[in-house]
C-alpha cells in the first residue's frame, strides 16, 4: 500500500513537472502575444486617445554653445546679492564662502573643490561658468537638476563678484545666513532672497 502511494504521487509529478514548464515557457499566450523584435518590427501605432511624452530637453548648453553665452543679468549690486544668496545655497557648503573651495562639505573631498577665485576660473567665459556649474567635476549629474534655471545666471554673476575685495573682508548675508540655522523650506529661501533685495 505504502509502494503504491509512493508510485501515484511520482507519476503526478513527472505528468504535471512537464504540463507546468510547458505551460510556463511556451504556453498559448506566449506564442501569440505581440513582440517586437529589433531591427525586424515595426512599433504598433499608439492607442487613440494617447499623447506622446518626451523628456524635457537638457537645459545644460553643449561646450560649443556655452562658449559666446553672455550672462542676460546685469552687473548691478542688486544682482550680486541675489547671486550671494543663491550661491549660499547651493555653493557654499562646498566652496566656501569666499569661494576658495574650503567649504565645511568640500574640505572632506578628494580632489577638493574649485577655487572659484583662481584666475583661469575667472578667465572663462560667462557661459562656460554656467556650463561648468552645472557639469563640473562633483557636480554630475546632480546640480543640473538641483540649481533652478532662474538661479543659475545670478550664481554666474556672484561668481565673478568673488575675486573682489569684499568677499574677503567677512561682510555680507552668507555670514549672517551660516549664523542661521539651515533653510529647511521653499518658503524660508523664498523669505531670504526677500532679504537680499
Amino acid at each position: 500500500m505504502r509502494k503504491l502511494g509512493i508510485l501515484i504521487v511520482l507519476t503526478g509529478v513527472v505528468a504535471v513537472v512537464p504540463v507546468a514548464l510547458y505551460l510556463m515557457f511556451s504556453g498559448p499566450r506566449m506564442r501569440v502575444q505581440p513582440k517586437l523584435i529589433p531591427q525586424q518590427a515595426e512599433m504598433p501605432a499608439m492607442p487613440e486617445g494617447m499623447v506622446p511624452v518626451s523628456p524635457e530637453p537638457s537645459t545644460i548648453p553643449s561646450l560649443q554653445m556655452a562658449a559666446p553665452l553672455r550672462n542676460p543679468l546685469p552687473d548691478t549690486e542688486h544682482t550680486r546679492q541675489i547671486g550671494r544668496v543663491y550661491y549660499g545655497y547651493y555653493c557654499a557648503l562646498c566652496h566656501g564662502r569666499t569661494g576658495r573651495g574650503d567649504g565645511p562639505v568640500g574640505s572632506s573631498y578628494s580632489p577638493a573643490p574649485t577655487d572659484l577665485t583662481l584666475p583661469q576660473v575667472q578667465m572663462l567665459s560667462d557661459g562656460a561658468l554656467y556650463r561648468a556649474m552645472l557639469t563640473g567635476i562633483g557636480h554630475e549629474p546632480v546640480l543640473s537638476y538641483v540649481i533652478e534655471p532662474k538661479a543659475r545666471w545670478f550664481v554666474v554673476s556672484y561668481m565673478r563678484y568673488l575675486q573682489s575685495a569684499h568677499v574677503g573682508q567677512g561682510s555680507g548675508f552668507i555670514i549672517r545666513c551660516e549664523n542661521r540655522r539651515p533653510v529647511t523650506s521653499t518658503a524660508e529661501f523664498g523669505k531670504a532672497i526677500a532679504e537680499a533685495r
